[in-house]
């Protein structure tokens, strides 16, 4: 994604905002306050490589809003992380925990680094430095980081290491997303696919489409789009096709078969399969479509080909405004991104709740606690959108919004 892209991204989250203003008919100030991160940080942080030499990379942290609690949001490593993405994804972050009500605020951070091209002490190396670049503004009662793209349970063990050592004492709730053994939490692995295929029974449940039988196709083979499937496929229903950045395939017998393939060959390319483009992939005649991977996979020139009844958004922005206008003349139900990838998030709450009291759920708690809070979320979303006679997107957006900019008017400002 080029900067245009990044900063059209960083547009498309302020104009949505713009429009929720404008729904919630709120003033001139609540926008002005809800259009302004809290505190941006841009660090310089420095790698010596393996080989001596030293390097210098760019790091952010945005805590975009610290209204109703912490800032929450997770760290990516990515060769294309600016400023502009990590300020759109940390106002998407505010929205999310504030739609689901949790109690945290937004944040978002990462570093312009390709993870791909460290040794795993280099990416120690460069996980530690960032973290005590950002060391003053986070905390387990300020910030609390998690995984993102490029970043894994490894570097949270990292950069729990790096605070508690500042400390001088073990503090596990400084970030999620951790190794079981430093407090992490079961279920986290699965969280965000957990919850979309939570989202998807209840957008089925809406459209009266039986869940046994129902047809469900994923863009995307990764965290979210495996686990959504997994998820999909407990519930009773049929996974006709899946895909990775380098197409698609239908054919195989189960999620469970094609993930051991692919863990096997790097492929899924397995025996008995039908290859296929990522955009025929999108255009196959199923009850749900699921795009877990890029942002901007339905846009303009996807759209019109989706023959789905129903879009459950696991990646973040993978429907573009003009797609969207297609779907809504299409009637197609588009369960926005800040609702049906809310699992991680959620259950990373969890995780936070469960390291300050230091007392561990087993699995079934924890995925009995993510279905009733996905699922009081969902319908929450529908009787709004029913009653405002809006987008499922807009009421989501709405909701969200909403309970910021009332905990800004409760709390007032100082001084």
């Amino acid at each position: 994604m080029t900067d245009k892209a990044h900063s059209t991204a960083l547009n498309t989250a302020l104009s949505q905002l713009q429009n929720t203003v404008k729904l919630l008919q709120l003033d001139d100030n609540d926008w002005r306050t809800l259009s302004t991160p809290r505190r941006v940080l841009e660090v310089a942080v420095p790698l010596r490589r393996d080989n001596g030499s030293v390097e210098m990379y760019k790091g952010y942290r945005v805590q975009y809003s610290t209204t109703r609690g912490p800032a929450k949001g997770g760290i990516r490593f990515h060769p294309e992380v600016d400023m502009n993405e990590t300020i759109a994804l940390a106002m998407l972050m505010t929205w999310k925990c504030a739609l689901t009500n949790l109690p945290y605020g937004g944040a978002k951070g990462g570093i312009a680094v390709d993870a791909h091209q460290l040794s795993a002490s280099e990416n120690e190396r460069l996980t530690r430095r960032y973290t005590s670049e950002i060391l003053p503004i986070i905390g387990p009662e300020r910030d609390i980081p998690a995984p993102d793209v490029g970043t894994d349970e490894r570097n949270m063990a990292w950069m729990m290491d790096t605070y508690s050592v500042n400390e001088g004492f073990a503090v596990p709730g400084v970030v999620t997303g951790k190794p079981i053994v430093l407090g992490g939490s079961l279920g986290r692995n699965s969280a965000t696919g957990d919850g979309v295929g939570i989202a998807v029974k209840e957008a089925l449940r809406i459209k009266n489409i039986d869940p046994q039988g129902a047809t469900v196709v994923i863009q995307g083979f990764g965290k979210v789009g495996y686990w959504a499937g997994m998820a999909c496929e407990s519930l009773g229903m049929k996974v006709l096709a899946v895909s990775d950045v380098h197409g698609g395939v239908t054919g195989f017998k189960s999620v469970t078969d094609l993930w051991k393939h692919f863990q096997e060959h790097g492929n899924l390319n397995a025996p008995g399969t039908e290859k296929m483009t990522n955009t025929e992939l999108l255009h196959l005649p199923c009850d749900v479509l699921v795009p877990a991977a890029l942002s901007d996979a339905l846009n303009a020139d996807t759209a019109s080909g989706v023959k789905a009844k129903i879009i459950v958004e696991g990646a973040n922005a993978p429907t573009t405004p003009e797609a969207d206008a297609i779907f809504k003349e299409k009637g197609i139900l588009v369960v926005p991104d800040i609702l049906a990838n809310a699992g991680g998030v959620i259950v990373s709450y969890f995780e936070w709740v469960q390291d300050k009291q230091n007392f561990f759920w087993n699995i079934d708690e924890v995925k009995d606690n993510l279905n009733n809070i996905l699922t009081r979320s969902i319908k929450e979303v529908e009787a709004t959108a029913l009653q405002r006679k809006v987008s499922w997107r807009d009421a989501a957006m709405m909701i969200g919004v909403g309970r910021v900019a009332e905990a800004h008017k409760l709390r007032g400002l100082y001084p």
